[in-house]
């Protein structure tokens, strides 16, 4: 037992060295997105302070399409900025984008892109039927409605006799 409290006692240690360890890594400021959700086809704009007054860092937006490219120092600021376009053929969905300042910190932003069309007034709503099975154009139909409830009933029926032949000891 003292061995299993001495290597819990271990990992406990070796975790929370960890986990101090990971904000040295991070960078503060965060990277921004602007608009943080945007229409395929909108301009988007990244802005950083991690990687100080005159820093500049790279930018890995492929999982949205734009792909590489570099923030640079935004005058009179202590920022670091870019800009680029959503590709029309982004899929909606929420991306992570990375930058890697030049003095090695990393931050990172999400970026909604929406259904909307760049330029609308609101999000754009999917429109059209659902192949469900359920329903038709036509109506329900009372034969298919009447075997259902029928078809129910049975099994309703068949379980309550078997349930109650088992109470009473007759088995199945």
């Amino acid at each position: 037992m003292r061995t299993g409290r001495s290597l819990t006692a271990a990992a406990f240690t070796v975790a929370a060295t960890g986990f101090a360890a990971v904000p040295a890594l991070a960078a503060q400021g965060g990277l921004e997105v602007y608009p943080a959700t945007a229409a395929p086809g909108a301009t988007v704009t990244l802005t950083t302070t991690a990687c100080g007054a005159r820093g500049t860092a790279s930018v890995d937006a492929g999982a949205v399409g734009p792909g590489p490219f570099t923030l640079a120092p935004v005058q009179d600021s202590a920022r670091a900025g870019g800009r680029f376009a959503v590709p029309v053929s982004a899929q909606p969905g929420t991306y992570e984008i990375v930058a890697r300042c030049s003095g090695g910190a990393r931050v990172t932003g999400d970026l909604i892109v929406s259904f909307a069309q760049a330029g609308a007034t609101g999000p754009r709503m999917p429109r059209g039927l659902v192949r469900s099975g359920l329903g038709g154009a036509l109506g329900p139909d009372p034969v298919q409605i009447a075997a259902g409830v029928a078809a129910l009933a049975a099994a309703a029926a068949c379980g309550t006799w078997l349930l109650h032949r088992r109470a009473r000891g007759g088995g199945l």
